[in-house]
């Protein structure tokens, strides 16, 4: 499968036509799902614009980064991180979209990488997280305003708002936890009590905001394989105004980024997604910024579960 390759590798990688070698592989989604008489290319140019807000700091990845403790690609520097670019995807080819996203996020497992997408719009999980079939039961993580559980929506049951109900529906799926919900979107009361019957766990950004990240922690099983979703406009709008839906209220910087470190700590990540970055709503970068930096976060914190070499022993 080929490729775009990317103008400027996302920080810290280096661009690769093969994921082989790695420890994990990023790729970008720019379409999935879309509606009929819906645009869904607004998030297309999502991967290059994190790529890019990113692009002033790749002179410091030897730097001690705050944020998750110790240097980007770990403080032994040995964490393989390859930015494969972006895949051919177009806006109205639907089917074949989602093709080229399974295979590529197969291949990736295939090489015993962890997969890292950047959508697109909020159908994009929906193959992603069909990649991972024929593998143990995971958890799913995800981190939304929105529960995303219709049965189809314009006739469409594939698109931006079953992504929860099409996971439900994998049999490699054992536990949805949602968070950061709030506001309005397409659910009604039906959608809710079914994710309830099925067993979702649905978590307010109130609830996060009063009770704390705790909440959400308890509902993921120690060293469980790990599956981590996030739709940008769980974040507040103060800070992420760059979504198609914003709403106020929404999580901050640092609780979705320690929410992403204790999970990862917690349990096994082997898959992340990032999706419905609108670049044309970000104001001064600010959007672009954030959403880059929250995948850092998803990186450093793997990269600290990399042993340090033996006192005395050369780093390769």
């Amino acid at each position: 499968m080929k490729l775009k390759k990317p103008r400027t590798p996302f920080l810290g990688s280096s661009f690769a036509a093969s994921p082989r070698g790695s420890d994990a592989a990023l790729f970008g989604a720019p379409h999935g799902t879309p509606y009929r008489g819906i645009d869904n290319r607004p998030c297309e140019t999502a991967p290059d614009a994190l790529r890019r807000a990113l692009a002033p700091d790749k002179g410091f990845l030897d730097s001690w980064d705050f944020d998750f403790g110790g240097p980007l690609l770990g403080r032994s520097g040995q964490y393989r991180f390859a930015d494969l670019g972006d895949l051919p995807t177009r806006a109205k080819q639907a089917a074949k979209n989602r093709k080229l996203i399974e295979d590529c996020t197969r291949d990736i497992l295939h090489h015993g990488a962890i997969p890292l997408m950047i959508g697109g719009d909020d159908s994009t999980p929906i193959p992603f997280i069909k990649a991972f079939s024929g593998s143990p039961p995971i958890t799913i993580l995800q981190i939304d305003a929105h529960i995303d559980w219709r049965r189809e929506r314009y006739g469409e049951p594939l698109g931006f708002s079953s992504t929860m109900r099409r996971a439900s529906e994998m049999g490699h799926v054992g536990k949805i936890v949602q968070v950061g919900l709030r506001g309005m979107g397409s659910a009604r009361e039906q959608e809710v009590r079914d994710a309830e019957a099925w067993g979702a766990r649905l978590i307010t950004a109130a609830d996060i905001h009063l009770r704390g990240l705790g909440l959400a922690l308890d509902h993921i099983d120690k060293d469980a394989p790990l599956l981590i979703t996030l739709d940008c406009d769980a974040i507040d709008w103060s800070i992420m105004p760059a979504v198609t839906y914003p709403t106020t209220g929404g999580l901050t910087y640092t609780q979705v980024t320690r929410l992403i470190q204790a999970a990862i700590a917690k349990a096994r990540l082997v898959g992340f997604d990032l999706i419905e970055f609108v670049a044309r709503r970000d104001q001064g970068g600010i959007g672009a910024f954030t959403a880059a930096r929250i995948i850092c976060n998803v990186i450093g914190s793997l990269a600290k579960t990399i042993p340090l070499p033996p006192a005395g022993s050369a780093i390769a």
